[in-house]
């Protein structure tokens, strides 16, 4: 064979096989989901973004951010937002990735229970940043998720709860001091002048202006007071004018706080008192009177006589019932003022009642006399050295050894 033909064959042998592994090769992997191992929420949105919606079971919560850079709670009164809470669910978002794709069937993506669990970004203009929509929990662990309208499921290590009441993003804290900020405190009572404790400076012992004879003032009685009243919270709210407000405002005990800065908190806390009134005539156990019907004939009135005389015979003696029903006290408000104007508790005072726990209340001292303590007994006197006591005398007709 000519070396010109031999090297021709040895060509067409290279192109085929290299139009043969062509045809053969394996098909290429799909490209990686550009998703997969990036955070849920790129916190660089979080910059431009000017509301915030929630929606879990029928239920929202919409939070704006206010020109100063604030947050309020737009869903419940306008309160202002608790910016705790909401750092530590967008935090939440932030750190959470994307593990995998898991589908994009129809028919598996309804299987992880996408509803309207969602949490939707806008910015200024109200124009849509982000939007995640939750599905159910993995066995696995981790949650569900999908982005926008995408028809596909993520897995990621999302483990936040989506809180969808909207009172619960308020910030619920109404009285923002530390106990050392306070220099005086003044506990005022039903009956009686109020008790004054004040100290000149941060760690000295508190003293009473009148104090009664023989008894000092207890200061661990104020440091416990100052402990729940400067970081005083709402459990919830109700307009100024409800009948509860209304009679709680009517029986308040008044407590004043004043910093070493010569600020005034002044605190009104109280409830409607319980209520004893008199209990019906079928309470008490009392005869209901007759009903006057005619007296029955006939058989009739033999069965009539027959049960009357069984009727006047001694009964046995009921139960004693109470001659009185108690009405339950009512829940616990607080109506506070701060001497300075600027403060934020005076424009709250005047958009909600703010309804407090009850421990508030009923932890308060009920009289003067429980914030003082008796003064400690004096230490004994030493005793006087003098000479030593003389023996006894021995009896008469007693021999001596």
């Amino acid at each position: 064979m000519k070396l010109k033909t031999l090297a021709a064959a040895v060509a067409v042998l290279a192109v085929l096989s290299v139009l043969a592994w062509y045809l053969q090769r394996p098909p290429a992997p799909p490209a990686a989901d550009p998703r997969i191992g990036r955070p849920l929420l790129d916190s660089s949105l979080l910059t431009r973004t000017a509301r915030i919606r929630l929606t879990d079971q029928g239920k929202t919560v919409e939070l704006a951010r206010q020109p100063d850079g604030k947050w309020r709670d737009t869903s419940y009164f306008n309160l202002p937002a608790d910016f705790d809470k909401l750092s530590h669910f967008t935090d939440d978002l932030s750190t959470a990735k994307v593990q995998r794709l898991v589908s994009r069937n129809p028919e598996v993506l309804a299987r992880l229970e996408f509803k309207d669990s969602t949490a939707t970004l806008f910015d200024a203009a109200g124009k849509e940043l982000w939007r995640l929509t939750l599905g159910k929990e993995a066995d696995s662990g981790g949650r569900f998720v999908k982005f926008g309208d995408e028809a596909r499921g993520y897995l990621a290590d999302l483990t936040t709860f989506l809180d969808s009441d909207p009172k619960n993003w308020a910030d619920s804290l109404l009285v923002d001091l530390k106990s050392d900020d306070i220099a005086a405190v003044s506990v005022g009572f039903d009956s009686g002048a109020p008790v004054v404790a004040v100290r000149a400076k941060v760690g000295d012992a508190w003293t009473a202006e009148t104090t009664p004879a023989g008894r000092r003032l207890d200061g661990e009685k104020i440091t416990s007071l100052l402990s729940s009243l400067t970081s005083l919270r709402f459990q919830d709210t109700a307009a100024p004018d409800a009948p509860d407000v209304v009679a709680a405002r009517a029986h308040c005990r008044a407590i004043t706080l004043t910093t070493f800065d010569k600020k005034t908190i002044a605190i009104l806390i109280g409830r409607k008192p319980e209520e004893k009134k008199p209990a019906k005539p079928t309470e008490t156990g009392e005869p209901i009177p007759e009903t006057g019907k005619p007296a029955a004939a006939g058989p009739a009135a033999a069965v009539a006589s027959t049960a009357e005389a069984k009727s006047a015979e001694p009964a046995a003696p009921a139960a004693a019932k109470p001659a009185e029903t108690t009405i339950p006290a009512g829940p616990v408000y607080v109506f506070i003022t701060s001497s300075d104007p600027a403060a934020p508790v005076n424009a709250l005072m005047k958009q909600r009642a703010f309804q407090v726990y009850d421990w508030n209340y009923t932890s308060l001292p009920q009289g003067a006399s429980e914030l003082f303590e008796a003064l400690p007994a004096p230490p004994p006197a030493p005793k006087a050295a003098g000479k030593p006591a003389a023996p006894a005398a021995t009896p008469a007709g007693t021999a001596k050894p």
